[in-house]
This record gives C-alpha cells, structure tokens and sequence, in this order.
C-alpha cells in the first residue's frame, strides 16, 4: 500500500472525508471537508444531509437516519453495503455476511414514539396521496394516518406497518420510521408473492395492477438491506415477482436473486423509463381508471 494511504485506500493528506471527492464531482479535498478538518463543525453535505468530522458519524434529517461511513457511502451511492465497502477498499472484494445487522445496529434512530393509530382522514395526508396519484381508498387497504412524537414534538404521517410492529411513516416532507424497523409481511394464503421495495411502489401496483395484487402475498423490503433475511420466505412460493427499483442498487439487488432463486421473476419491465412503480404513475400515462381492490379493507 503507498505511502499516504490507510486501510480503505483513501489519501490521509486529503482528509478523513476525501472519500467522498468521486462521490460529489467536486475537486479532492472538498472545501467544505477542508473546513471540517479544521474546525470539526456540523456542516451540510448534498442531499440534506450533516455529518460531523471528530467522531466520523453522519445524520440524514430528511429520513431521520444516520451511522457512520459505510452507511453515509450507502446512501450517497444509493447502494448496498457490499458496495460502499468495495468503494472503499479501491474495489477489493470485501465479505459482508454478517454486516448487515451490525450496520443497522448502528444506524442513529430518532426518538419516534407513536400516540395514535387511525383511518387516513388528514387532508393534508390527503392532499399528499394526491401528489403521488394514489386514491385515498387505495392506500386506506394497507396504510394508516399515524401520530407520532420525536423530540418531543408532534407529528403525523401514512404509515405501513412491518412484521415485526414498527412503523415506515411518509409525509410531505419526512420519511422516517418507528422501531423495530424491518420488512411488511401480508401472508393473504397465496402460492404468488410480490416483492417491492417501499410503501409507495405497494400502493403504485395496486392502482397499476389491482388484480395481480389481490391475487398474490405481499412482502415490501423498506430497506434492500432486509433482502437476505427474506430468502427463506421466497423459497416457500412457487412464484416469487419482483417489482425493485431500476436504479442501480435495486438493479444489483434484482440480480442477485435471480442468480440465488431462479424460480423468481423480474417485472421491473413494467415501468422501464422510470425509477419505480411511483414515477410511472405520476409521469406516465394510464389505459384504465382505477378500479377499488376486493381485498381487506383499512
């Protein structure tokens, strides 16, 4: 290894950020990096997002997340944790079984604390459901309006309820969760189920392909890290579609379960052109006017 480097291939001399330089585009060094090194302040980076140079950690406000340098490159990269740890070791191969729960361990999770579960009435809940083309009475089957505190203040989001309690919760302008956090598991009894990675690519299909989805078990990720904890489930379908984003994370993610579970299907052909089920039906254009689901009502 050359002089200057440390163990995951990035210049010392550049600072303890300078990973980040091919990340943003901007020249090695980052002026706002240079600062952290010499003031160690609480400073933005792209996207919303803080992190602070002495203890190495990063905190996403938009998402109410945060960790430390694999998860901030995750994030950046919009990629797995196998590939911020190959960003960061230069491209070396690095074995990350047993990562996975250890990187969520330490993710820093607000003090989100639920006060209410009721039926999606807020107008501006409303209003919100209107700006990503889903009808009210779609997203009232599988979602509902939540109260919530963190800090200590009030708030209210949809929220899609996991396997495990905890709550994916979407508003306006937060995206966050309650814990535990884990994937949503609606076991409706069928030999089909569909994978999809969030709350809004479930009610997307829903509007897309109301029959496939009152026809198939349901299984929403809410985070493509949760993927190797489902293969078991998989594996007790004979048919097992997959609707992942077409970015590159869901892209990888999708391949990578074909190549472990042949039997699974790629549907991502739906909405090619687009970065998920949601972006095709809010820019695309629909055949057919939606027509209400005959499965469990909320």
């Amino acid at each position: 290894m050359g002089r200057g480097k440390n163990r995951t291939g990035v210049n010392r001399h550049k600072g303890p950020w300078a990973f980040l330089s091919p990340l943003t585009g901007k020249e090695s060094g980052l002026d706002w990096i240079e600062k952290w090194e010499l003031t160690n302040l609480i400073l933005p980076l792209p996207g919303c997002q803080r992190a602070t140079c002495g203890r190495r950690l990063s905190y996403d406000f938009g998402i109410g997340k945060g960790g430390n340098v694999i998860d901030l490159v995750c994030l950046i990269l919009n990629g797995s944790v196998a590939e911020a740890l190959a960003y960061l070791s230069d491209g070396i191969p690095v074995s990350h079984s047993s990562l996975n729960s250890r990187i969520r361990s330490s993710l820093i999770e607000p003090a989100n604390k639920v006060l209410k579960i009721l039926p999606i009435e807020h107008k501006m809940l409303k209003k919100y459901l209107q700006t990503r083309n889903i009808p009210v009475e779609v997203a009232k089957i599988y979602c509902k309006e939540i109260w919530y505190t963190s800090n200590d203040k009030r708030f209210f989001a949809l929220g899609l309820q996991n396997h495990l309690g905890g709550w994916e919760l979407r508003n306006l302008y937060f995206k966050t969760s309650t814990p535990p956090k884990s994937y949503s598991y609606l076991n409706q009894g069928y030999d089909l189920i569909i994978v999809l990675e969030g709350m809004f690519d479930l009610l997307s299909l829903a509007v897309l392909v109301p029959e496939e989805v009152e026809s198939a078990d349901l299984l929403i990720l809410n985070s493509l890290s949760f993927l190797p904890e489902i293969h078991e489930i998989l594996s007790q379908y004979s048919t097992v579609t997959l609707y992942l984003d077409r970015d590159f994370a869901g892209i990888k993610a999708t391949e990578n379960v074909l190549r472990i579970m042949p039997h699974c299907k790629n549907r991502s052909w739906l909405y090619k052109g687009h970065k998920d089920l949601n972006e095709k039906l809010v820019r695309g254009t629909q055949d057919r006017k939606y027509k209400p689901l005959k499965t469990k009502s909320g």
